[in-house]
């Protein structure tokens, strides 16, 4: 079987990588020169880092739906190929 073929471009994950590291550091920037006291940037800096880490496990489990969508639609169609091949509508029944 072969494996499907990437669907993104290295330009457009590089451009994605780096939209994401920019993101992030401005929010940590932001966090560690917000003028409140050191438990509260600590609080927000940890909520922060929850995010990031969410939306990475959030992104792992779609992408993985997908890859399971994708395998059980390729064996659908692999049967469905199968019977039609097999199929012989002028061959009399028994």
């Amino acid at each position: 079987m072969t494996k499907p073929s990437a669907p993104t471009t290295g330009a457009y994950f590089a451009q994605a990588a780096v939209s994401f590291t920019v993101a992030l550091a401005a929010v940590a920037i932001g966090v560690a020169f917000l003028p409140v006291n050191g438990w509260v940037r600590a609080f927000l800096a940890l909520g922060l880092l929850y995010t990031v880490t969410s939306a990475f496990t959030l992104a792992k489990c779609i992408r993985d739906r997908q890859e399971d969508t994708y395998l059980v639609n390729r064996v659908d169609q692999a049967r469905l190929d199968k019977l039609l091949a097999e199929h012989d509508p002028f061959k009399e029944a028994v």
